[in-house]
């Protein structure tokens, strides 16, 4: 092996993520790897010390900061929200421009593959920005489902995070993504997929009519499954 993808979970904004990175490049450079390629989050302080560990290892490095999911809605947290047909979220105001899961995939097999990506800091976007109503509304369209969408406090969210018993440290990180990403200098839309891939990022509505082709988003086929 010369060649690593580092992704580390839940997210490397979280306590104890620097020093297995730092561990980790440690021992990978001892053991002859060549490549590091780090998916990282965009506009995360802490992250952005773990990129640092990685470029400073000995080995050729790129870095992937990839900004919020298109998937959330379908395989994370907000999913269940979904299916219930009722999405209450804080930071409502707030501009993201989301990103395929596919299309940061395809960029960290390119970075992998090709050597032209030694040194290069790519921030993956998708092609627009999307506040939390106007993707309830966009997957409500696609699904044929009437989707209720509130605006809450961040205090009354973590309150129903606490009421739905989610693990205190995913309360910790979900308080700092929502607190720490979700700000303007983060709603930027960068042109680095189609840099890196030669065609356009994958939009929100086209995610949103593939996924609800799945039946992820019926309530009664999730059920079933």
């Amino acid at each position: 092996m010369d060649t690593v993808y580092i992704t580390f979970q839940p997210d490397l904004a979280v306590p104890g993520a620097l020093k297995t990175i730092e561990e980790f490049t440690s021992q990978a450079v001892k053991a002859g790897i060549q490549k590091m390629v780090l998916l990282s989050g965009k506009g995360e302080k802490e992250a952005e010390l773990c990129e640092q560990v990685v470029m400073n290892a000995g080995a050729d490095w790129t870095i992937v900061r990839a900004s919020w999911f298109n998937q959330n809605f379908s395989e994370s947290l907000f999913l269940d929200p979904i299916l219930a047909g009722d999405v209450a979220l804080p930071r409502a105001e707030a501009l993201v421009p989301y990103v395929d899961a596919d299309d940061i995939a395809d960029v960290v097999v390119e970075s992998l593959l090709d050597n032209k990506h030694v040194g290069q800091t790519y921030e993956l976007t998708g092609p627009r920005q999307l506040t939390f109503k106007q993707v309830i509304e966009e997957i409500s369209k696609v699904t044929g489902r009437d989707i209720k969408f509130s605006s809450i406090t961040m205090d009354e969210y973590t309150k129903m995070l606490k009421e739905y018993q989610v693990p205190e440290d995913y309360i910790w990180l979900i308080n700092y993504l929502f607190t720490e990403v979700l700000v303007d200098r983060n709603s930027g839309v960068t042109n680095d997929i189609e840099k890196v891939l030669g065609r356009k990022a994958k939009d929100f509505a086209e995610y949103a009519r593939e996924t609800a082709a799945t039946g992820i988003w019926n309530p009664v086929a999730s059920a079933n499954q």
